[in-house]
């Protein structure tokens, strides 16, 4: 089917030049076509051109209305299978406890892995749908999934199985991210190599031998994961074909980034905490730092310095951490908020991060990110605006007035 995009004040996101991901200046250009069309033939983009020498008809034609076109998000770091919400625990916070504090008493990932015991398949998979509906009316074009509040064989074997189906279900891409190794169990908490066994020598071969997952990650952190655990799991991914992501430097300079970089991560994600080491690691390998923004403003935590890493010369990916504890939210726009108001990121970088740099994260970049001859046409038209700067700065506003996944309006 042939389906044209008219009347489009400016595509945002095209490029002459493909790269795997935007780095250092390079993030604060966002290449356009102004007064233009975007044909598309069967779900791929065909042709980016101007209104003025447009000359071509179409089985579909949709009217942008002086609308701005971008690449859809791609939201590389999500939790949005989970069983159940944790209103309790933004009181306990508003009160004053911290992180730490709520996950002593039980709340925060084990509180989440508690109630994934009493849910079954199809009740997870019916909340998860909602969630992934959700994000995508708002502009999500891809998306990756862990798994990590199950702990236990059984559970983290039923989330990634939703997983599963969502991917095969979904009208955008997903990947599956295995991260068993997202908190020690209670049943283990005195027992952590019975637990490190079972990860890696039960669930892994079983994930494997389902095809549930496409990457393996770990939190390596102040009271989750050491470096020498992290090492130990993620050795076993690779030799099961999962690459690697890593959860790391939230809490505290954990050692998450290095361990990353030594297993060629895809992404190093968090990073609230980090110096000037962590920047040199991660300058000399090509795994890329994903910040979280709206985890910070959730939890009232440091952001990740996330503009120090573009002035040394890194490309930064940005993702929403959607998850039930720190993160209830996969508003992207709002992320393109906090990321130009809390870090100074300017909007072109902020977009860059969550469209090219996130595609990158999930290696879709051959795939989306950008608006290139070739690429699946998963867009978001805007109402009419003067600038992209609009989106962040009238932050409580929907500024998207249609979503296109493979060329079709949903």
């Amino acid at each position: 089917m042939n389906v044209l995009i008219v009347n489009i004040n400016a595509v945002y996101g095209t490029s002459d030049k493909p790269l795997p991901f935007k780095r250092g200046a390079a993030m604060s250009v966002l290449e356009s076509v102004s007064k233009a069309f975007i044909r598309i033939e069967n779900g791929i983009i065909a042709e980016v051109g101007s209104m003025k020498d447009l000359d071509t008809h179409a089985d579909v034609t949709i009217n942008a209305e002086n609308g701005m076109v971008l690449p859809s998000w791609c939201d590389s770091h999500t939790h949005i299978v989970y069983a159940g919400t944790r209103e309790q625990e933004f009181i306990f916070r508003i009160k004053g406890m911290s992180y730490e504090e709520i996950a002593a008493r039980g709340g925060g990932i084990l509180n989440s892995a508690e109630r994934m015991q009493n849910v079954d398949e199809d009740q997870l998979y019916d909340q998860s749908l909602l969630r992934l509906n959700e994000v995508m009316r708002m502009g999500t074009g891809a998306i990756e999934i862990k798994s990590g509040y199950g702990l236990s064989y059984e559970s983290e074997l039923k989330m990634l199985r939703v997983i599963k189906r969502l991917k095969e279900q979904s009208l955008i891409p997903i990947k599956a991210t295995f991260l068993g190794a997202h908190a020690i169990p209670k049943i283990y908490q005195s027992d952590r190599q019975g637990y490190m066994t079972l990860l890696t020598e039960k669930m892994l071969p079983k994930i494997v031998d389902e095809g549930l997952a496409d990457y393996i990650d770990v939190f390596c952190d102040k009271g989750y994961f050491t470096v020498e655990e992290t090492d130990t799991i993620l050795e076993y991914g690779s030799k099961y074909g999962l690459k690697a992501k890593i959860h790391a430097n939230e809490l505290a300079n954990s050692g998450g980034v290095q361990i990353g970089v030594k297993h060629n991560a895809l992404s190093v994600d968090h990073l609230e905490m980090i110096e000037e080491k962590e920047v040199q690691a991660l300058l000399a390998s090509e795994t890329i730092p994903t910040v979280l923004p709206s985890c910070s403003f959730y939890l009232n935590i440091k952001y990740a310095p996330a503009r120090m890493m573009i002035d040394s010369g890194l490309g930064i990916a940005m993702a929403t951490d959607y998850n039930p504890g720190s993160t209830p939210s996969g508003n992207i726009p709002f992320l393109i908020n906090l990321a130009c108001n809390k870090m100074k990121l300017m909007p072109e970088e902020a977009i860059n991060a969550i469209t090219i740099n996130g595609a990158y994260a999930m290696e879709m970049n051959q795939e989306l990110g950008s608006i290139e001859v070739g690429k699946v046409a998963n867009l978001i038209i805007t109402k009419p605006m003067d600038s992209l700067a609009f989106i962040p700065y009238a932050f409580g506003s929907n500024h998207i007035h249609k979503v296109i996944v493979r060329g079709k309006e949903i």
